[in-house]
């Protein structure tokens, strides 16, 4: 042993110029935990996600054989010198989980597949294999609802108008309109008296117009169609509906009639399995009384108690494995949640903490994990047991790349990069790299914000009047009663689970439906789209030009007629290489700018289109000054006050960071000027720095006399706000409960709350 360092111990990047990366290099150490900080924007997931993951993907998809490699994802090379020593990577991003209706906590983790196999192994009666046991199989499914749990039904009371009768117009949906061919099919069967109320049929007559049973069987009429005369069977209403809107693939139908069969049903719990998406023999099967569906329906904490207990030769040891997974969710702060729940009705944070969970059962080593912000979504209380799971999955071996802005993950960094010094065109450089302790000593954006503390407001602003909530009894919220102050700007906190969304996001906003909704959702992001679209500007910017041109508006748009023609507007050319990795290429014919000659022909004061998406957000600002041109300098200044004022017009969508692009959507709402704005973790992919800027926008909007109110996990907000309510006590049925309201400062002194308690740490109280 010589003791000499391996050089394949590190990371090396040369040169590396994606996006914004200033032709940067440097050198990465494997095997720990490596934050990359940095304001959004700064170039961060331009290192981690665009250059080290992408790079790891293409070079591990060619050790494929070419048959396989042309059905994997295509990686473009990123633009840099040289990339060595890479390992496999597993990315971990913020993408909500997602999978339809099918996918549950239970798919997403596999141990849905070890409760199947119990059953199987263990169950009586047992329905067969463990497929026989899986809503996504045809064995098991329910024939009704084919796995669903829920059925769509046509709504009878929105159907009729029952004072009315068949010639007067009782039937409602505009498809059986009077004088339409379905509604001859019931006029014309002699079965009803067409100018009786429908509100006077006989139960008889009422089953014949539904279904068409007893008097309606056999019946023929004779309707004329735009294919001429045709002899038809009658069928019972519903059943005819049913066959020609529900039992069918919607997208073969128009919108209009879409729209209208959406109107006219209503979604509810399958009747022949109430909800439990299997089959009647599925069902049946018990072990120590308790079904299947029993299991998948029972909070994760409570499901491991249950399962410790089985006893049986066969399922012993599968219960003892979906009990290891189980724990593992518990762990991580999710032990509300059932195995039934569907992935897409989870927070971003508990998604984050499922992806994270998934990886811990493997025991693969020499791995590069690739976080995108997984404390996303997470209340204080929860950040550490995030810490500690990450640390679990260094020591086994591997490398950890995490791109994060909250203090106590950055704090327990092995390593930290820190990008900057700012965002966009003035980031993309490196300017700091090594520990915790040297990082708050640098002196950088990010190290100055590490050491300063954020202060616990006392003059807090008077309501100017109270919106008002009342017996919410929403997923676990337990007729929670409560008054919103008016005119103030309020955080709603709690942990994850504990009924915050469930009562802003959906109770207040629909006891409160003027409320301008901002979101977790992503914003849709590709290369066609840019701030100019986004916000709603570049309608009137083509306008503009057309009127001092004398032209078509559509002569300035690249997805129009005014797009290149070589390049159909994306001012790149991608040259499809078969088996090998795709070519981008600037277009040569346009030079990039997606335009044809003739649209650049034209100008502005002096400006082409391009030249005007070239300006950045300030510019555009100062360029559009005239009066006329105020529909665009509004939302362009409302673009500067998120602190976004260094993008370019034109800049696509695609390349902006998570944290760039929930302030472009803030931005975008923030025009509504509605007087309530409800907002859904705002602080999401903000630096420290960039959230300092989104505090003063939440104040100013309060006074300009608006409602503010935030679901929100971050203290610097909390903090800030003039009010606070905080749910809990803890998540699932375990929460529901308003704990607290009242003003930051009376919060730090309440003994019940993890969020108080929280508070307490981050103050040194």
């Amino acid at each position: 042993m010589t003791g000499k360092k391996n050089p394949h111990d590190e990371i090396v990047i040369t040169g590396a110029r994606v996006h914004n990366l200033k032709d940067i290099s440097l050198r990465i150490p494997k095997g720990v935990i490596t934050v990359f900080t940095g304001v959004s924007g700064s170039g961060k997931s331009s290192v981690v996600f665009d250059t080290i993951a992408v790079e790891s993907q293409r070079q591990l998809n060619e050790t494929f054989p070419a048959f396989v490699r042309n059905r994997l994802p295509k990686y473009e090379k990123p633009e840099a010198y040289a990339i060595e020593n890479l390992s496999p990577a597993i990315v971990v991003d913020q993408r909500p989980l997602g999978g339809g209706s099918r996918s549950t906590v239970g798919t997403v983790t596999d141990i849905a597949s070890l409760i199947r196999l119990l059953f199987s192994r263990a169950g009586e009666p047992s329905a067969g294999m463990s497929t026989a046991y899986s809503f996504n199989d045809p064995a098991g499914a329910c024939p009704t609802c084919q796995g669903l749990g829920r059925t769509v039904r046509l709504d009878l009371e929105l159907f009729f108008d029952r004072e009315k009768s068949l010639n007067s117009g009782a039937l409602l949906f505009p498809l059986f309109n009077v004088g339409g061919v379905q509604w001859t099919l019931y006029t014309r069967s002699g079965l009803f008296d067409n100018d009786k109320p429908l509100k006077r049929y006989t139960k008889t007559e009422w089953e014949t117009l539904l279904h068409g049973v007893n008097g309606g069987e056999g019946v023929k009429i004779e309707l004329a169609t735009r294919m001429g005369t045709q002899n038809v069977t009658y069928e019972g209403l519903v059943d005819r509906f049913n066959r020609l809107y529900l039992n069918r693939d919607l997208s073969t139908l128009s919108k209009r009639t879409r729209e209208a069969v959406d109107r006219f049903t209503t979604e509810g719990e399958c009747p022949a399995c109430r909800g439990a998406r299997l089959g009647e023999a599925a069902l049946k099967t018990r072990i120590d009384g308790l079904s299947i569906a029993d299991h998948m329906a029972m909070e994760i904490t409570d499901l491991i108690g249950v399962l410790a207990k089985v006893a049986h030769p066969l399922g012993t040891p599968i219960a003892q494995a979906a009990v290891q997974g189980l724990r593992r969710i518990e762990d991580i702060g999710l032990g509300y949640l059932h195995l039934g729940r569907e992935t897409g009705t989870l927070s971003g944070g508990e998604g984050q903490r499922l992806k994270i969970v998934r990886n811990l059962g493997s025991s693969l080593t020499g791995m590069m994990y690739i976080f995108d912000e997984p404390s996303t979504g997470l209340h204080p209380r929860d950040v550490g047991r995030v810490g500690r799971l990450l640390a679990q999955l260094r020591d086994q071996g591997n490398t950890l790349l995490i791109v994060e802005h909250d203090r106590d993950v950055i704090s327990g960094a092995d390593h930290i990069i820190d990008m900057g010094p700012g965002a966009g065109t003035h980031g993309g450089q490196i300017v700091f790299q090594g520990t915790a302790d040297r990082l708050h000593k640098s002196g950088t954006l990010t190290g100055r914000h590490l050491t300063s503390a954020v202060e616990l407001k006392t003059d807090v602003r008077a309501p100017t009047g109270q919106l008002k909530v009342r017996g919410a009894r929403l997923h676990n919220l337990r007729n929670v009663s409560v008054d919103v102050p008016a005119g103030v700007l309020t955080a709603v906190t709690g942990v994850a689970g504990s009924g915050k969304s469930s009562l802003i996001s959906q109770v207040f906003t629909t006891h409160h439906p003027e409320a301008v909704f901002i979101d977790q959702s992503a914003i849709g992001a590709n290369s066609r789209s840019t701030p100019a679209t986004w916000v709603g500007i570049m309608d009137t910017v083509r306008k503009l030009f057309a009127q001092a041109n004398g032209v078509s508006a559509g002569l300035f748009s690249f997805n129009s007629t005014g797009a290149c023609p070589a390049c159909s507007g994306k001012g790149t050319i991608t040259a499809d290489m078969a088996f090998a990795d795709p070519v981008t290429t600037v277009c040569e014919t346009c030079r990039g700018s997606r335009y044809s000659a003739e649209a650049l022909s034209h100008t502005l004061r002096g400006k082409t289109v391009t030249d005007v998406l070239a300006l950045t957000a300030e510019e555009a600002c100062a360029f559009f000054h005239a009066k006329s041109e105020a529909p665009v300098r509004g939302p362009l200044d409302t673009l500067v006050e998120v602190g976004l004022g260094y993008l370019t017009l034109g800049q696509p969508l695609s390349t902006l960071s998570g944290g760039e692009r929930q302030r472009l959507k803030l931005a975008a709402h923030l025009g509504s000027r509605s007087g309530i704005y409800v907002m859904d973790e705002p602080t999401t992919g903000l630096h420290m720095a960039d959230i300092a800027m989104l505090q003063r926008l939440l104040d100013r909007l309060v006074d300009d006399g608006n409602t503010v109110i935030v679901i929100e996990h971050n203290l610097d907000i909390v903090k800030r706000a003039d009010w606070v309510i905080d749910m809990g006590p803890e998540g699932g049925r375990h929460g529901g409960q308003v704990l607290f309201t009242g003003t930051p400062e009376q919060l730090a002194k309440d003994q019940r709350s993890h969020t108080a308690q929280a508070l307490r740490e981050d103050l040194g109280m």
